[in-house]
């Protein structure tokens, strides 16, 4: 295998390239294809007939108990008929492996005003309600995202935003607040909407919102497949859940936009990699028939991501973090050369005592592997448990409330959980199998988001890369070069390794 760059060859090579401001301007700067446009308006599309919006009903006593929507508690946690959600740890919004000078931000309408930054959360004009739940959850200062994206967000007139940010960097808090400052919790009516790209995300979601509105009377609902029974009718302030699930309500007139003012759309690259979850989104959004804020978030905005946004988030203001700017600083990455299944599998097998150090994420490229590696792990004595997006919505809630909680210590996963879910014990990621993208070439993003699993809270995590063959060596090549990565083979001394796990827990 070719070995990866060394640290000092990566240092003479970032300090030849343009700086980082001027890579995150050109990363939304740069001309989009007419096939990412042709595709952009694939999506758009003509758009469904809706009926006429049902008026939201004031009165709270005209409308329907909601049967398992979640609705906020008094504490702050989001519950369900079957009981309460996990409160949010709320944690990971302040990486500062850049600085806020290397944020590129581009104003609406060419506009050459100077941009406001708010040192303090007090700089922002919010509600008491929110500010005491703000420091209620132990943040006394905005992250180096939020100094910048807050006053924008925030500001009136409401202007869109399009942003490129990664989970753990504050993206979260920032567009809940802006919906939370926007809704009116003397109003009964949903008057923000947040699409997430899985059920996982909308719940982690919701805690956000449930932490930082538990003073402000604010209400939420979590839109997600079998969550709302028919005949529902959804009257909480802010609304957060898949697109197909909310469509769904638009539909059968449960949910009403008419006081719609917030509307975000969460990792876009993820819903536009699913061809049904952007043409709903889009939908979404054509459902609401005035123009409200619209806020769209992305870790990467490629072409067909750049095309999309024009359209969902016109005349928009513009954030954009450099592509390599994906903080690895506090992950150790190392690979394991195996030749074959077997001697694949039996390498698993050994290392499984490290994998109980703390807890950790198996990821693997199909749904059948990872029932198969599953029972394999089983048979061979450990305890592990599996997910995919196959899984029954309330076997996939159960699933991570164990591993949340550290019932459960080893987790197999498919792709679902690769990007945005927080889990603070987690410091060991296996790419058992390298990522690939849905036509088989290599996924060098979904690569990051996995290991991004780990290395978080200000705490130091390890992945470990299983190589098996000349496309799995391809693709790790591929993002060693793409993100100047320092990936080494893995030590044979497992006494090590442990030792670096441990260190990763404090």
């Amino acid at each position: 295998m070719s070995p990866s760059p060394s640290r000092k060859s990566r240092s003479r090579s970032r300090s030849a390239s343009p700086s980082r401001k001027q890579a995150a301007a050109a990363a939304w700067d740069a001309p989009i294809s007419p096939e990412a446009t042709a595709a952009a308006d694939d999506v758009w599309g003509s758009g469904p007939a809706f009926p006429e919006p049902a008026t939201a009903d004031a009165d709270a006593d005209a409308v329907a108990d909601k049967v398992g929507a979640v609705s906020l508690s008094g504490n702050g946690a989001a519950k369900t008929e079957d009981g309460e959600v996990e409160k949010s740890k709320f944690g990971g919004l302040h990486e500062t492996d850049f600085t806020a000078d290397e944020i590129q931000i581009t104003l609406a309408h060419g506009s050459d005003e100077p941009i406001q930054v708010a040192n303090k959360f007090e700089d922002l004009d919010l509600p008491e309600p929110i500010l005491k739940a703000i420091f209620d959850a132990g943040f006394n200062a905005p992250s180096i995202i939020q100094k910048k994206a807050l006053p924008l967000l925030l500001a009136d007139p409401p202007t869109n935003m399009i942003a490129q940010s990664r989970s753990g960097t504050g993206k979260t808090a920032a567009f809940v607040l802006t919906m939370l400052a926007r809704a009116d919790p003397n109003a009964r009516a949903t008057q923000a909407i947040c699409l997430a790209n899985t059920r996982e995300l909308a719940i982690q979601i919701v805690n956000v919102v449930a932490a930082l509105s538990k003073h402000s009377g604010h209400t939420v609902c979590m839109a997600v497949k079998d969550s709302i029974p028919r005949g529902t009718r959804i009257s909480d302030h802010i609304v957060v859940g898949t697109p197909g699930t909310i469509l769904d309500l638009l539909r059968r007139r449960s949910l009403t936009t008419e006081y719609v003012r917030v509307l975000v759309l969460d990792e876009a690259d993820a819903m536009l990699d699913q061809q049904n979850m952007g043409v709903q989104s889009a939908d979404v959004r054509k459902s609401i028939r005035h123009n409200p804020q619209v806020l769209l978030f992305s870790a990467t905005f490629p072409d067909k991501v750049k095309a999309f946004a024009a359209k969902f988030a016109p005349e928009a203001n513009i954030l954009m973090l450099p592509r390599e700017e994906v903080n690895v600083k506090s992950i150790h990455q190392f690979y394991i050369t195996v030749q074959g299944r077997e001697a694949k599998f039996h390498k698993l097998d050994e290392l499984y005592a490290l994998l109980n150090v703390g807890q950790s994420i198996i990821f693997v490229q199909r749904k059948a592997d990872a029932y198969d590696l599953n029972e394999r792990l089983t048979q061979a004595g450990h305890a592990s448990t599996v997910i995919t997006g196959e899984d029954l919505p309330a076997d996939r809630d159960a699933i991570m409330h164990n591993f949340r909680t550290g019932n459960s210590k080893v987790l197999i996963a498919t792709n679902v959980l690769a990007r945005g879910i927080d889990v603070p014990q987690i410091n060991l990621v296996v790419n058992y199998d390298m990522p690939e993208d849905g036509f088989g070439n290599p996924d060098h993003e979904a690569y990051m988001h996995r290991i991004g699993r780990t290395g978080r809270f200000g705490r130091e995590g390890v992945s470990v890369n299983f190589i098996d063959g000349f496309k799995a060596e391809a693709i790790q090549s591929l993002v060693v070069q793409q993100y100047a990565l320092d990936i080494q083979e893995m030590p044979e001394d497992f006494d090590e390794m442990e030792k670096m796990l441990k260190a990763c827990r404090v």
